[in-house]
């Protein structure tokens, strides 16, 4: 069930990563209602695969002492990229909640749907979770650096 709690906390890291010089995407993994996980960007510090999802992943499967992720939420600002769509599938991660679409490398509405194909695990997912909110610290982020 969606809480918004979790998505304002996800908000809370999107700032903390804006705040670094990273593009501003938080994400927090729950489970019983308890943060498990949580990541932001971290790509600038060196390394392409330091998204938001990818470090709440690791996180979360630290914390379960498993990589099955079953029983769990993601909360995530911007809608997850083709690779951060991967490693919901290779997780297990039933639920997952984001704010923006994003119309550039979107993988689960906007560019391409990566759960409609037959994959061995399908997500709920749910996008427009405090969208405008999720959209604006992108907005202001990307204004200042131009």
């Amino acid at each position: 069930m969606y809480e918004e709690k979790f998505m304002r906390r996800a908000l809370d890291l999107a700032r903390e990563a804006a705040e670094s010089g990273e593009v501003p995407v938080g994400c927090v993994i729950t489970k019983d209602g308890q943060i498990i996980g949580e990541g932001r960007n971290r790509r600038e510090e060196g390394s392409a695969t330091a998204h938001a999802e990818i470090l709440a992943i690791a996180e979360a499967n630290q914390a379960l002492g498993a990589w099955r992720l079953e029983d769990t939420e993601m909360y995530v600002t911007l809608e997850p990229c083709p690779m951060c769509a991967g490693a919901i599938v290779a997780a297990r991660i039933p639920k997952v909640w984001f704010g923006a679409y994003d119309e550039k490398a979107g993988a689960c509405v906007s560019v391409l749907d990566l759960f409609s194909y037959p994959l061995n695990h399908k997500p709920h997912v749910s996008g427009g979770n405090l969208e405008e909110e999720s959209a604006e610290i992108l907005r202001d982020f990307f204004r200042e650096k131009r």
